[in-house]
């Protein structure tokens, strides 16, 4: 037992934010889990499955140089925290229609129901790991020192993600087209995103462009373990500027319409 616990008069209004984060984070875990007969494995399915068939298009089929080899730890690479990004954004459009009644009824600041799907999409991420860490031993990929900038990789999607989630789940309460609206950036963004490819495969003209799409600096972060060419400062330090902005930008939605989140929900 923590000092905290056995001292209630000693917690701070963080500490209950944290207790009430977790407890929301591992019964989102719980419910998708226990409802599932494969569970874990579909945080991993969707990936693989993915990765196999750019795989196999882009490999075997057009046979085209795309990303570095081995390929399929390139794209796993990208894709896993894709997956993560995608998940989080997408279930953020109904972070506030899902659970209208705690929403209204709970005291506890309410970035806390678009945090606690961040959150639970981060852990499903770093439970898919193993996946990429095993593809990465079968195939024998090369290690560099570079796989320490792993952890800031997932520090900044954190901040991005969180930031765009919490831009996007109180404008859908206000207009419910955004939520399709979203899941069509969704799908552009995917394929405007160095996930099957990286940015050094794009003409020499959209090279720069593509460090304006905050994804590119966190996915050279993930990829510069096994492929250091991919590390790219420039695109990390815009991704990390781009993302501290989008965060103001975020808290500053966010606490405007909150009064107005609640009456219309």
């Amino acid at each position: 037992m923590s000092y905290a616990d056995s001292h209630p008069f000693t917690r701070t209004p963080w500490d209950g934010y944290r207790h009430s984060l977790w407890l929301l984070t591992t019964r989102d875990l719980k419910v998708r889990y226990s409802t599932s007969a494969l569970g874990y494995l579909w945080s991993v399915l969707d990936p693989l499955v993915m990765a196999g068939i750019y795989w196999f298009v882009f490999t075997q089929v057009f046979d085209r140089t795309v990303g570095q080899q081995p390929y399929i730890v390139f794209l796993l690479a990208g894709l896993l925290p894709w997956m993560w990004f995608n998940g989080a954004v997408g279930d953020s459009t109904r972070a506030f229609l899902k659970d209208a009644k705690l929403v209204r009824s709970t005291m506890i600041p309410r970035t806390i129901w678009v945090n606690r799907i961040v959150l639970s999409k981060g852990i499903e991420f770093l439970l898919a790991l193993p996946v990429l860490a095993f593809f990465a031993i079968v195939f024998e990929a090369t290690v560099s020192w570079e796989l320490v900038l792993f952890p800031l990789g997932i520090l900044l999607q954190a901040v991005l993600t969180a930031a765009v989630s919490l831009i996007v789940a109180p404008l859908v309460v206000f207009f419910r087209d955004l939520e399709r609206a979203v899941k069509l950036i969704l799908r552009f963004l995917f394929y405007a995103s160095p996930i099957i490819y990286g940015t050094s495969d794009l003409p020499g003209g959209f090279q720069f462009w593509a460090a304006f799409n905050p994804l590119s600096g966190v996915f050279s972060l993930y990829r510069a373990g096994f492929f250091p060419d991919e590390l790219n400062w420039f695109d990390v330090g815009v991704s990390a500027a781009m993302s501290l902005v989008l965060l103001a930008l975020g808290l500053w939605v966010f606490r405007s319409s909150e009064r107005q989140v609640l009456k219309e929900i």
